[in-house]
């Protein structure tokens, strides 16, 4: 079985995000969904609400192999735990990829094993990210198409409509 792990902070998790879930799980017989604490991003959502988040998605979608996990610690440590052969990366746009390759290089530096996958979403979601929904959120703007309805409930009762 091929296992690929898909890591990110999912704060919150978006369609863009989904799109790349999708095609992921059309290439690997299993994937993690690995949901990460960056110590640099103040997050809208605890680790703990990401994760039930994504799990209801899986859940909803049937989403047979696709799993979610929290975790802490060097990625690739975590992907050898769990047998993955792979790491899945979305690139949308030019001004991710310099970051990507970098990560890419530095986890080849540690698991030369596992392979760096970068998969760029549809391109209605090139420009979309976690950050932007939350600014929209914040300011009262419409994000509804750009997460899931489960997601956009839950941030709505954050921001409610001034």
């Amino acid at each position: 079985m091929k296992t690929a792990l898909y890591p990110g902070t999912f704060d919150p998790i978006t369609n863009g995000h989904l799109d790349i879930l999708e095609r992921a799980l059309d290439l690997f017989d299993k994937v993690i969904v690995t949901v990460a604490n960056n110590s640099s991003k103040s997050p809208l959502f605890s680790g703990d609400e990401r994760v039930a988040l994504i799990q209801e998605i899986i859940e909803d979608r049937k989403y047979a192999n696709a799993s979610v996990v929290r975790f802490d610690g060097l990625l690739v440590n975590f992907a050898r735990n769990n047998q993955a052969i792979a790491l899945i990366r979305g690139l949308r746009a030019i001004s991710d990829f310099e970051y990507e390759f970098q990560m890419a290089l530095m986890n080849r530096n540690q698991a030369p094993e596992i392979a760096t996958v970068f998969l760029m979403p549809h391109e209605r979601y090139t420009y979309l990210n976690s950050s932007i929904v939350r600014e929209l959120a914040r300011l009262d703007g419409d994000y509804r198409e750009f997460v899931p309805p489960s997601v956009y409930k839950r941030m709505k009762s954050l921001y409610p409509t001034k």
